[in-house]
């Protein structure tokens, strides 16, 4: 038996690229295992991260520590805050990725950090005894000993891909797909499921007529997504906007006959919120027209990413379909569009720390717990990465709540109601989401992850005077005044507000909400001196200072369910007092929290009544006993 690192990650996509690096800084001895070299943290579908609530997630894993945002920041082309006109609470960056730049910038990171290896294989079974983790074999029989293992194996289990009639074993982009993982967890217990995605093709830029379509030019300034970036980054090319037409969506209807997605063919479920173009056509058939973006997949590629118009159409429909766009009427396909089903899991058979019931040291990441997008998987991997050290080392798990991280929400979804589809980070699953914003995910997360070794004390002494400068800041708009006048009356028409019949604070200025902090600089010099990043903190708590404190009340009754805590050991079919379905639920899940339990489908509010006074006199009857 060959003597080897104690963590043994399977799969080098986005889940564990964060999941190898997050142990290996946190001193595991980790191995991560990829079936191509060539395919670490490969984007195989759009060049892009971040987005609407995907930005949150990526801000969070970089405020722990982790490598996605400071890669994209080292290798985008174009970056856009995006949803501006809206409140804070949905503001968020994406950024279009130079593809192959990305790759081998999270490959150098790999390949250079300390108690890492990376070496090229398949996993084909994971080794058990005793309920907890022993080993892993490989495709090639090498048996690899090891303490815990992270599956992050993306959508390549039992791969399969759909052009139109044809459908062939494979992973994406023409990569193999892994056909023998799947059965190892079924024998393990584990309930597998098929998802499916899709990706549109690829279009040579030299066939596009630019001219043709609406420009769509990246911020300037270009706010970065990581925390520790200080350098002024630079937008480096343009994406562009066209849309489908009536004949596009003739040729679609005309075809559906061969669509796999109609015919039967796929039996997986799709995502909702990325659907192929002929199901968008269906579902929305009194819309005219639909956007379509063009995107670049890098500087040194003629390949244009067509977003908008993933399809798994036959290639026949494929070259009349795209041909019916603006812009695209002599375009030439290098990459056809295509669907791919694989297998997942019941998410609902994880821990909240990621780990599974049934598997001690077993822990999953990504897709293969049927979430869909690089940034879900990114946030999960360094969530999975840090859990796994944490086991081996003997201390408690990380463990995020909904009121912490757009990451505990997503945590929760996943491992308390599951999901019947592929699952996709949004603003709207949070409820909390105006304290969970994409600025202040340094501020959140990052003590966390300090404290656990893993953010190290540069970014930590930035969160600090960061948190300071905000305070200060704070502190500069509620006790500078001014007195009312001409000079003040002058300042306040210009920026289009009524006069002010008496002395009126910074603070006071900066809650209407036509005013921004940068307005009221000019009026006090102080301010004008701090850092933006602090003063736009100071902003948001002068603006939303009482939906602030509506959330922290909110928070704080509903700590109290998160904070009693159940134990895996109570024997819920036997309190007769909760209902059978109840029982059943919460047997089969065993929740971390009696807010967790709340959470379960098919578990009521009295269900949780029941289980507190359960809970109260066990706690009675325990107490009596040590007085005894």
């Amino acid at each position: 038996m060959l003597s080897i690192p104690d963590l043994v990650i399977i799969g080098a996509g986005h889940a564990g690229c964060e999941a190898a690096l997050a142990a290996a800084r946190l001193g595991v001895e980790t191995l991560l295992l990829t079936l191509n070299m060539d395919a670490v943290a490969l984007m195989a579908c759009n060049p892009a991260i971040g987005g609407s609530a995907k930005g949150h997630l990526v801000r969070e894993i970089d405020a722990l520590g982790g490598e996605m945002g400071r890669a994209i920041d080292d290798t985008m082309l174009q970056s856009r805050m995006l949803n501006l006109s809206k409140g804070p609470a949905v503001h968020a960056l994406r950024a279009q990725a130079d593809k192959q730049r990305y790759q081998n910038r999270m490959r150098t990171a790999l390949l250079s950090q300390p108690r890492l290896t990376v070496r090229q294989g398949e996993a084909v079974s994971i080794e058990t005894e005793g309920g907890r983790v022993t080993g892993v074999t490989t495709a090639t029989g090498q048996r690899i000993a090891c303490r815990a293992v992270v599956v992050a194996t993306g959508v390549y289990l039992r791969g399969r891909v759909f052009v139109g009639e044809a459908q062939w074993d494979s992973g994406p982009q023409g990569l193999l797909s892994a056909t023998r993982l799947s059965g190892c967890l079924e024998a393990l217990g584990f309930s597998l499921r098929r998802f499916k995605t899709g990706t549109p093709a690829r279009m040579d830029a030299r066939s596009i007529d630019f001219d043709r379509l609406e420009v769509q030019r990246g911020d300037e300034p270009v706010t970065p997504f990581s925390f520790m970036t200080d350098r002024r980054l630079e937008n480096r090319a343009c994406c562009y906007l066209t849309w489908t037409t009536p004949e596009t969506h003739r040729v679609i209807l005309d075809n559906l006959h061969r669509a796999p997605m109609f015919t039967g063919a796929i039996s997986g479920v799709g995502p909702r919120y990325c659907p192929s173009i002929e199901s968008k056509i269906v579902r929305f058939r009194d819309k005219e027209r639909h956007q379509v973006f063009l995107e670049p997949e890098g500087l040194e590629s003629r390949e244009w990413y067509v977003q908008g118009m993933s399809s798994s159409l036959p290639e026949d429909v494929q070259w009349a379909m795209y041909r019916t766009v603006p812009g695209l009427e002599r375009c030439e396909l290098i990459r056809l569009a295509y669907a791919i089903e694989y297998d997942c899991i019941d998410p609902t058979q994880l821990r909240a720390s990621l780990e599974t019931r049934r598997v001690g040291g077993l822990f999953m990441a990504g897709q293969i717990n049927g979430t869909s997008g690089y940034e879900e998987a990114a946030a999960q991997g360094i969530l999975a990465g840090i859990n796994a050290a944490m086991y081996l080392l003997g201390k408690p798990p990380l463990i995020l709540t909904r009121d912490m991280a757009y990451i505990g929400v997503m945590t929760d979804d996943l491992t308390t109601q599951g999901t019947d589809e592929p699952y996709r980070m949004m603003t709207s699953r949070a409820e909390y989401r105006l304290r969970l914003r994409q600025d202040n995910a340094d501020l959140r997360l990052t003590p966390l992850s300090h404290a656990l070794g893993l953010a190290g004390e540069e970014r930590y002494e930035r969160t600090l005077k960061k948190e300071r400068d905000a305070a200060e800041a704070g502190r500069v708009l509620r006790t500078t005044h001014f007195a009312p006048g001409p000079a003040l009356n002058s300042w306040l028409k210009a920026h289009g507000q009524p006069e002010a019949d008496g002395p009126v604070s910074a603070e006071e200025l900066v809650r209407r909400p036509a005013v921004a902090v940068e307005d009221v600089k000019q009026l006090c010099l102080p301010l004008a001196e701090m850092d933006a990043q602090a003063l736009y903190q100071a902003e948001i708590g002068a603006k939303y200072a009482g939906y602030l404190q509506r959330e922290e009340e909110a928070v704080r009754k509903a700590r109290a369910m998160e904070d009693t805590l159940l134990d895996e050991a109570i024997p819920y079919t036997d309190i007769t007092a909760l209902r059978m379905e109840a029982r059943e639920k919460l047997a089969a899940m065993k929740p971390r929290s009696l807010g967790a339990a709340s959470r379960i489908p098919g578990v009521n509010p009295a269900d949780v009544a029941v289980l507190m006074v359960w809970l109260k006199k066990h706690a009675e009857d325990d107490g009596r006993r040590d007085d005894e």
